[in-house]
């Protein structure tokens, strides 16, 4: 079926912005609770997450069908490039233009964090081309996962808050291990649901190595260990008001249950934008707990 939305709309893949969004809210609402909130390194980390993840959106877009893994048997939501909908060409040069606006947002962190932010902000560029493009792409490894813990979890988190308060603490570690687990259950959503033609795209996702009932299991545990990281945010705080985001779990749960339960195509995309809702309701939660607590 023919999509009304324009062809860029969809290659950005609003479903996945959470993902960029919620790291950056939860470590200014931590930064906030330390009394070191700063508007404008907050817009700025904000400004670049996007940009790293639509670059890395376009890049996904461009290389899976170059590799031959966006097919007309892949169930998932639309992908512009095997389309036809955008060229090639213009593909390729809006994933540069896009990664060359993260870099500037990049340069702008430096004076409230140091030149190092440079660094990680040229590597989030070269792993945004790397998770699909390249002789090793992160996603055809099985690496995918640890791509997004790291830097959509304690990297995102963890640099939010340096550059307002100057350093970490282990608050920021249990936030960035949360937010981590709920933004790779997005991942793990798209794996589980294109087993078969990642297969024959010789993806070599953990969903295609281990099969369906570890990627359901994985998506469980990655659930399991935000709900755990909660709980020790509220211990550690000695409040209640970091428990705010359990009012999410129950449709959590409802996720539990489904992941293992075979599911058609329009099924999964569906549970992709409940698990985004859990992560960004997630985080807005738990944001206003620690602007609160």
């Amino acid at each position: 079926m023919k999509s009304s939305l324009p062809p860029w709309f969809l290659a950005i893949r609003p479903k996945t912005l959470p993902a960029a969004m919620g790291p950056v809210l939860v470590g200014s609402a931590l930064a906030h609770q330390a009394d070191h909130f700063l508007f404008v390194p907050a817009l700025l980390c904000l400004c670049f997450a996007l940009l790293i993840q639509i670059g890395t959106n376009f890049a996904n877009d461009y290389y899976d069908f170059i590799k031959g893994a966006d097919t007309e048997e892949r169930q998932g939501p639309k992908r512009v490039t095997a389309s036809g909908l955008i060229s090639l060409k213009w593909m390729k040069r809006m994933t540069a233009g896009i990664f060359f606006l993260a870099l500037i947002f990049a340069c702008g962190l430096i004076p409230f964090g140091g030149w190092w932010l440079l660094a990680v902000g040229i590597l989030s560029i070269l792993l945004g081309y790397g998770y699909t493009a390249g002789p090793f792409p992160l996603a055809y490894l099985g690496l995918g996962e640890l791509f997004v813990m790291i830097f959509f979890g304690w990297v995102a988190v963890g640099c939010t808050y340096y550059v307002q308060a100057g350093e970490l603490t282990i608050l920021v570690f249990l936030a960035g291990t949360a937010v981590g687990a709920l933004s790779t259950n997005l991942l793990v959503v798209n794996n589980h649901r294109d087993v078969e033609t990642d297969i024959k795209a010789n993806k070599r996702t953990l969903a295609v190595r281990f099969g369906r009932e570890f990627s359901a299991f994985e998506y469980r545990l990655w659930f399991a260990i935000a709900l755990a990281c909660t709980l020790a945010i509220a211990y550690i705080l000695q409040s209640a008001l970091p428990l705010l985001p359990l009012v999410v779990f129950p449709l959590g749960m409802k996720l539990w249950l489904m992941i293992g339960q075979p599911q058609d195509g329009k099924v999964y995309i569906r549970m992709l934008g409940q698990t985004a809702a859990v992560l960004i309701l997630y985080s807005l939660l738990i944001s206003v707990g620690l602007f609160l607590a």
